[in-house]
């Protein structure tokens, strides 16, 4: 393998220099010749840690065709201003033009030799000096532009640079007299970020020269990279081992011309065909590397190249030279020009080769198009000289324009044009506003920069292999101005061996919508995994969202989580089958009460119902209608109203029962436990003092939940279904105080306590008289009801906790209206048939009657009926029922805890 490495001359050079005397002399500096140092390398290149060693070198001299037409560019621009009676009358300007051999110490010996005028070797002469140059035109490398700026910057000594890019010269600070024709390297790093975004290439890698031009070109890149999403994969220099380079090379390459052959030869050998290549102006269109063999790596390249531009008559100026002219005696580098061109020799020991060559013949003739140095077709660098040049014959110009006394110097004074002194030409460089003779306008800013102006170029293969350079869009920046991009994707055609398809150049592709990027450890952030987003999240966008949305209230994400969908309102309705169910329950028991409540109505003038106390049953089934209808307010969404009457509705229905049930215990046990004669504690218990006492004990109630109302009361409230149970918002009565909601619940326990207890008490009286077993059976179901209700209550999600509520309400009420009216007096153990037919056509009070509080109507057939009888048939249809009804509540119970 070779590896062809750059050096800076380190004895002295062979140089030359072309000059021209005028009353301004403008020095100029150019790499016309390279010096390279070819070494042949053993060892195994593919390994990065390997060792290389020298097996032999070469000393080589390279003639730059490209920069030999920028000397010759320069020539013509200072003789068309000559040539111009109205843009310098009366003023002719020189020229001195110098080899650098692209070294930085060369350039600035010669640069040096130009301002001083005592350095007689520059011009090839012996004896003679030159006068000294006020104004230099160079170096087109930004290292030797620095070396050359610093030094002659605490002079005021001004340089103009047609091809140093670097952002750092922009400092005005360190380099005051420094300006240039070509754009900052600060824009094309602009102009290469907004490319990088807007193909959405995000995972690239930089490769750069380890120079001045290199290192400051990726790190103005770096900086315009940051937050914008584009992750560097790597950056290296082309001075690291190649073999490391090529192992890792990706997608961006910002490197300058010098060492590219080199690399480009190494990426051709190891068919690295895969990539996008995105080059800077230094060689975006070096026609000398577009040739075929590069193509299948190199095809499909985009890059940034300074503005073209045609300059009128340089194609014939350039092709007039011929080794037999005048000029030839004044050109030391037309005889190598020569040479190199047809591969001649013209016998000049300047020109003598390593190997041998034939004789120029004299009739070789320089065609435009025909080399390098004759191609005026991509006029870049070019441009950028004769921009240059006009520029300081603009300056002068102002200068001889000064009147005496408005002159911007001291008392007003004007500049000698005959003595410039190089700080008067700084001065007018900077004020310089003009259009060049191809119409373009021209001015420095602040920092001695242009406006940018790029073309945007891309590598097409022509039938003969070779890269044509096709412009697909351009870019304009400048300080203080909105950025202007363009570029024309059917134009395009992209390397990689996509072609018309746009290459993707990604670490991780952009996570689907419905999820968010989550970084991966110790990578960059380009690199990452996509999580999906968490419930009543979502992520609508594809890309790398680092969040996700979280959806508004009453919204929830939906199962893909990309929308927001309203989320489903879960209350017990009216429409539900569980709503339905229970509202025929309800609906039942209120009927059957209200059937019984109707008999009552209808028999209230018969015997049977006066001595059944017919007032208490009257209301004791008004109370209970109540609470089989008070269970309908609960189900329906929860309203404001809805949510303050179902407790209160409940609390006050039922205390008004219980309190009912209180009352008659208390006369019955009152009535037989009097056992001392003369006691008459019964009229104690007249109807009125028991309507007085159900009233007090219902008006307790009610104050209590007017206090609850006024100061905490139930309302409506939503919270989010509870996890793993969909997305869903439970609507719900808050109690608002949870006192006022206990002292309701737990005066309803009070008095059901208090009347299970005196019908306890009760429960031995004579069998005639034994209505108190039936009660402390029915309050022995509703506290088993209620006792079960708390953890079924507390247990039951959403719109189950209601519906356990209800179902709480419905069988304490059933267990009230079995036990107290639905138990007939019968006995089939010692029952005629004709004593059955008879209970069954006269037991319409469907009351707990014994004889002291029952006495049917005789009828024909039921003059057998005897009180034996009675008592019998009541046994046995009371445990039949009460078993029957315990049994259906335990069910009941049960189905509520499962719920």
């Amino acid at each position: 393998v070779t590896v062809v490495l750059y050096e800076y001359l380190l004895s002295k050079p062979i140089s030359g220099s072309v000059y021209q005397a005028g009353d301004v002399v403008i020095g100029g500096l150019f790499p016309i010749h390279l010096f390279v140092i070819v070494f042949s390398l053993e060892g195994n290149v593919y390994s990065a840690t390997s060792y290389l060693s020298v097996s032999s070198f070469l000393l080589s001299v390279s003639f730059k065709q490209r920069a030999y037409r920028w000397l010759q560019t320069m020539i013509f621009a200072v003789e068309e201003i000559n040539r111009d009676p109205a843009l310098l009358p009366n003023l002719t300007l020189g020229f001195l033009a110098a080899d650098t051999c692209r070294s930085d110490g060369t350039t600035l010996g010669a640069a040096l030799a130009m301002v001083t005028g005592k350095e007689a070797s520059v011009v090839g002469t012996e004896c003679g000096t030159t006068p000294e140059v006020p104004v230099i035109i160079g170096d087109p490398h930004s290292s030797a532009s620095i070396v050359v700026a610093q030094t002659l910057g605490p002079f005021d000594l001004p340089m103009v640079s047609y091809f140093a890019t670097c952002a750092c010269l922009s400092d005005t600070w360190r380099y005051p007299s420094f300006f240039r024709t070509v754009p900052s390297d600060a824009f094309q790093a602009r102009g290469m970020a907004k490319l990088l975004r807007q193909m959405g290439w995000v995972w690239v890698g930089l490769v750069s020269e380890d120079d001045d031009y290199g290192k400051f070109g990726v790190q103005l890149l770096l900086q315009e990279l940051q937050g914008s999403g584009v992750c560097v994969a790597y950056s290296e220099t082309i001075n690291s081992l190649f073999c490391y380079i090529f192992l890792s090379l990706f997608h961006t390459d910002f490197s300058l011309s010098p060492s590219l052959p080199a690399l480009m030869e190494e990426v051709v050998r190891q068919n690295i065909t895969d990539k996008q290549w995105i080059a800077s102006e230094a060689w975006v269109t070096y026609s000398t590397i577009a040739a075929p063999t590069n193509m299948p790596s190199f095809a499909g390249t985009i890059g940034f190249a300074l503005k073209k531009a045609d300059i009128p008559g340089l194609g014939p100026f350039l092709t007039r030279l011929h080794p037999d002219g005048d000029y030839q005696k004044s050109d030391p580098f037309l005889r190598e020009l020569w040479e190199e061109m047809f591969g001649c020799s013209l016998g000049v020991d300047l020109s003598v080769t390593l190997s041998s060559r034939r004789q120029c013949t004299g009739s070789e003739v320089i065609r435009e198009g025909e080399s390098q140095y004759a191609d005026v077709s991509q006029l870049r660098g070019s441009y950028n000289v004769y921009k240059a040049v006009y520029a300081i014959a603009y300056a002068i110009q102002d200068m001889m324009a000064c009147r005496p006394g408005d002159g911007v110097f001291n008392g007003g004074q004007c500049p000698d044009i005959r003595n410039l002194q190089p700080s008067q030409i700084v001065h007018y460089l900077r004020g310089v506003n003009f259009s060049t003779p191809v119409g373009e306008s021209f001015h420095f800013d602040i920092n001695g920069d242009p406006p940018a102006s790029y073309d945007i170029i891309n590598w097409h293969v022509t039938p003969e292999g070779t890269a044509e350079f096709v412009q697909v869009g351009h870019f304009l920046s400048s300080e203080g101005s909105d950025d202007q991009f363009h570029i024309d994707m059917d134009k395009v055609v992209w390397g990689g061996g996509s072609g018309d398809e746009v290459l993707v150049s990604v670490c991780s592709a952009d996570c689907p919508p419905g999820t968010r990027h989550a970084v991966q450890k110790g990578r960059p952030v380009c690199c990452f995994d996509c999580l999906s987003c968490a419930e009543g999240e979502i992520s609508n966008t594809t890309g790398r969202s680092v969040e996700c949305i979280r959806c508004p209230e009453r919204f929830w994400s939906n199962p893909d989580r990309t929308a927001c969908i309203p989320q489903l309102v879960d209350f017990l309705s009216y429409s539900d089958t569980m709503g339905v169910i229970l509202s025929v329950i309800s609906v039942s028991g209120a009927t059957l009460t209200a059937g019984a409540l109707a008999t009552f109505l209808y028999h209230r003038h018969t015997a049977l119902v006066k001595a059944n106390n017919s007032e208490l049953s009257f209301l004791l089934l008004l109370s209970l209608k109540l609470c089989f209808l008070c269970a309908l307010v609960f189900i329906g969404q929860p309203k404001p109203w809805t949510c303050m009457l179902r407790h209160t509705l409940f609390g006050i229905s039922f205390v008004f029962c219980i309190s009912c049930l209180l009352s008659r215990t208390v006369v019955v046990l009152v009535a037989f436990r009097a056992t001392l004669p003369g006691e008459n504690l019964m009229r104690y218990f007249s109807p009125t003092q028991q309507r007085m006492g159900i009233s007090l004990c219902t008006l307790i109630q009610v104050l209590i939940c007017v206090l609850w109302l006024a100061l905490a009361p139930p309302r409506p409230a939503e919270r989010r279904g509870r996890e793993g149970r969909g997305p869903r918002v439970v609507l719900e009565c808050e109690v608002g105080s949870v006192v006022g909601f206990s002292l309701v619940l737990g005066y309803i326990g009070l008095l059901a306590s208090l009347c299970l207890i005196l019908a306890f008490l009760a429960r031995k009286l004579p069998d005639n008289f034994n209505e108190a077993k039936f009660i402390t059976f029915s309050m022995l179901i509703f506290c088993a009801v209620w006792i079960s209700f708390i953890p079924a209550y507390v247990s039951s999600p959403g719109k189950y906790t209601v519906a356990v509520e209800i179902f709480a309400i419905l069988a304490s009420s059933f267990g009230l209206l079995f036990c107290l009216f639905c138990v007939c007096p019968s006995s089939y153990k010692k029952m005629k048939t004709g004593t059955f037919h008879c209970l069954l056509t006269h037991c319409g009070t469907l009351s707990t009657p014994h004889h002291s509080l029952f006495i049917p109507k005789k009828t024909q057939g039921c003059n057998h009926w005897s009180e034996n009888d009675v008592y019998v048939t009541v046994q046995f249809f009371l445990y039949i029922n009460l078993h029957s009804f315990l049994t259906t509540s335990f069910c009941f119970v049960i189905v509520g805890f499962c719920v």
